[in-house]
């Protein structure tokens, strides 16, 4: 990994916080249930992709995807966010689907807690197609399945299957990060 994504000391977490990242592909629900996490747990939301610079949105906007030499300057600016929250914790929406962006993130972050809302093909198309005036088309979904490793033993993360109700999904993901963030 390069040096871009090492912590620096001005980098490192001012504050004893929770820090979530809620990760998943497209259509998997990350800004509405982070926004929930976020609300019942009395924390900031930021949505990463806010945090995008713009030749990424427009690279994606025309179907083509991002790749990595895109993605560090963004996942630089996600670990920061975390990382230099003065709040008693923040949530964050971003894809996070690769082991090495998740790292980049960490470096920064290093307690940060992987919030992965996993599901189906089915699911997750039969989500994209209801949506509109967002810049990730569907037919990209199929990039971001491959693309996306699953999280690892050593990796502070709960994963939650999006096939449920929307209070199932945001009942088991809130027990989860608090069973987490309490040890």
């Amino acid at each position: 990994m390069t040096s871009h994504n090492a912590a620096t000391p001005s980098d490192a977490p001012h504050t004893r916080a929770t820090r979530v990242v809620v990760m998943g592909v497209s259509g998997a629900g990350k800004s509405t249930i982070g926004t929930l996490v976020a609300d019942a747990m009395n924390f900031p939301f930021v949505d990463a992709d806010s945090l995008h610079p713009l030749d990424n949105i427009r690279k994606m906007a025309s179907g083509t995807p991002l790749n990595d030499d895109d993605r560090w300057p963004w996942l630089d600016l996600v670990g920061h966010e975390l990382a230099t929250t003065r709040s008693a914790g923040i949530v964050v929406a971003c894809s996070a689907l690769k082991r090495r962006y998740r790292d980049a993130i960490r470096a920064k972050a290093p307690d940060t807690i992987f919030l992965h809302l996993d599901g189906s093909l089915e699911v997750l198309s039969s989500r994209l197609e209801g949506r509109s005036g967002h810049f990730m088309p569907p037919n990209l979904l199929a990039s971001q399945l491959e693309a996306l490793e699953p999280m690892e033993a050593d990796e502070a993360a709960v994963v939650v299957d999006i096939a449920g109700s929307m209070n199932e999904i945001l009942d088991e993901a809130v027990a989860g990060i608090r069973k987490i963030s309490d040890n």
